[in-house]
């Protein structure tokens, strides 16, 4: 152990409370219809178009490492893609195999599983999907043990898409819905920019879980610790997840447009990468 550092048993001890806290938080089923409406729904629209942009080409196999309720998967599923699904709760497990009942499509596995070690065989997925498992591995051994594992499961060449949430979340989701006048949530923001590590000891849903928030120039170091070959950090609602009638403007097919293809053209600056909610890191097995 070095000097500064908690005794492990510490570390063990906060790291079985934080899984317990997220477990309960994602038991409330508020995952299912996040990404229906408002930024949740740029969020999947970006998102889609991204995949859309890096994935290979079906009938490409896909692991979505953290895939939740399946929205991702049964979306892949329906454009001829083999998904494997993985994710620790088992609610998620349970709704993604439903909403793949619900539509004519199969994916090639749902389970639950752990990010950190998959139960997939060496070099036998052409793509890894991680938009979810970074956002609650706080210690950076834990990320650094999922991304090796991501890597280990992708045959050479194939594409790891890693999702983050930005460090300056917090902050600009309270400007936006008025959270940053309740003291409590004006001090989850100032932990959050202090050192990404996200505690909301509220128990408010609004304010999310226990994660852990990325500066955007942080994910290409980590990728590159685990072997991975950095090609693209990608903001994926920009600033538009901000705007007041993001509902409207998706809902309107020429301005729904406007908006995906203004958020495109700023996708890969860096000096606006912060401000999106989300984040979107390219790397290769090489």
């Amino acid at each position: 152990m070095m000097k500064g550092e908690p005794p492990r048993e510490s570390v063990m001890r906060d790291a079985s409370l934080d899984a317990d806290e997220i477990a309960a938080y994602y038991a409330q089923g508020l995952e299912r219809d996040r990404l229906a409406g408002g930024a949740g729904a740029l969020e999947l629209a970006r998102t889609q178009v991204l995949l859309e942009q890096y994935l290979p080409a079906p009938p490409a196999i896909v692991a979505d490492v953290g895939g939740g309720p399946g929205r991702y998967a049964v979306w892949l599923a329906e454009r001829g893609y083999h998904v494997h699904l993985i994710d620790p709760v088992p609610l998620h497990v349970e709704q993604a195999r439903a909403a793949a009942r619900g539509r004519p499509v199969t994916l090639a596995s749902a389970e639950t599983g752990d990010a950190r070690a998959l139960k997939l065989a060496d070099a036998s997925v052409d793509a890894v999907l991680l938009l979810g498992p970074l956002y609650h591995l706080r210690e950076p051994a834990e990320r650094l043990q999922a991304l090796a594992e991501a890597r280990r499961v992708c045959r050479r060449g194939g594409v790891i898409i890693a999702a983050a949430i930005s460090r300056f979340a917090s902050t600009l989701d309270g400007l936006r819905g008025g959270y940053l006048e309740d003291p409590a949530f004006a001090a989850v923001a100032d932990g959050d920019r202090r050192d990404g590590r996200h505690r909301n000891p509220t128990g408010d849903p609004a304010y999310f879980t226990t994660a852990y928030f990325h500066r955007p120039e942080d994910l290409a170091t980590e990728l590159s610790a685990a072997g991975l070959a950095h090609e693209a950090t990608l903001a994926v609602e920009g600033a538009g997840w901000l705007l007041a009638d993001l509902d409207a403007r998706l809902a309107d097919e020429r301005r729904r447009a406007v908006l995906l293809a203004a958020l495109a053209a700023l996708e890969a600056e860096p000096t606006l990468l912060g401000v999106s909610a989300h984040l979107l890191a390219v790397a290769r097995r090489a």
